[in-house]
């Protein structure tokens, strides 16, 4: 059972550090220095918890616990993704211990494909829903440890924190945008034709992650605030064919803002 697994990894993690965080922060592709801990208090790979490691260049997949802004965070460096060979059970296990950890409200953050004429490349977008195409993390016998059978997803991106994201960006001069993602599994850059499938079905902006973690942190009661770098327009809307190291550099490129808005949107929790 997945919650017997997700408890063996917090007995490790707790081997190593009593410290209790009440914010998590989850870093997508090529922003893993998007957060830097005014004190760090210890980091520890997700292979020494027994998780799966990650296997994603730009993704470290390890967790860091410390203080930020005056919180008590733990950054989670990289994901698992299920195109690395593993079930949606198992990609979300980093964030089930987080939030057994302690943490009670999680800042998920990716780079995706812009699908929406209204983002360009470096934008920021706040999720106020998704469309998950991933097989659900939820499949399979449930456990009431983590929650209920059928958990209601009416709101999977708490409005409260959207508002609060909205707010921290207005007073950091950043320009935050909003829209509906949508998750593939990948590891291929979707097609022209799926883009235009996303499209016609509601979607905003495009990636292989985030959806199968807001279900199961929603399912285990926590806060969810998603936050999507656009690094790319979406297939067939680029002009050009899509590659990761493309993805990686343009985050990279602005890190800085994503960094300045994660800080301002922590500091105003």
């Amino acid at each position: 059972m997945m919650f017997d697994e997700a408890l063996r990894a917090l007995g490790s993690l707790r081997e190593r550090t009593d410290f209790v965080p009440e914010i998590a922060i989850v870093l997508g592709s090529g922003l893993g220095g998007a957060v830097a801990l005014d004190e760090t208090v210890c980091t520890i790979g997700y292979g020494e918890l027994g998780l799966p490691s990650a296997t994603v260049h730009g993704h470290r997949g390890a967790m860091s616990f410390g203080r930020m802004c005056g919180k008590d965070v733990v950054v989670l460096q990289g994901r698992i993704h299920c195109y690395e060979g593993h079930p949606s059970s198992e990609a979300v296990l980093p964030v089930r211990v987080a939030a057994l950890s302690g943490a009670k409200t999680f800042v998920l953050t990716n780079a995706a494909g812009g699908i929406a004429e209204s983002l360009d490349c470096g934008d920021i977008m706040a999720i106020t829903d998704h469309i998950c195409l991933a097989p659900n993390p939820l499949i399979g016998p449930n456990d009431d440890k983590f929650g209920p059978r059928f958990p209601d997803m009416t709101e999977p991106y708490d409005p409260s924190l959207i508002d609060k994201a909205f707010a921290s960006a207005k007073r950091c001069g950043i320009e935050l945008k909003k829209g509906v993602y949508i998750q593939f599994t990948g590891p291929s850059f979707e097609t022209a034709a799926e883009v235009r499938m996303a499209r016609v079905m509601g979607a905003d902006a495009v990636g292989m992650s985030t959806a199968i973690e807001t279900i199961a942190l929603r399912h285990i009661g926590a806060k969810v605030l998603g936050l999507s770098f656009i690094s790319n327009k979406a297939c067939g809307l680029a002009g050009k064919p899509l590659s990761h190291e493309d993805v990686n550099r343009e985050s990279e490129r602005v890190v800085g803002k994503m960094s300045a808005l994660l800080r301002a949107v922590v500091g105003d929790m």
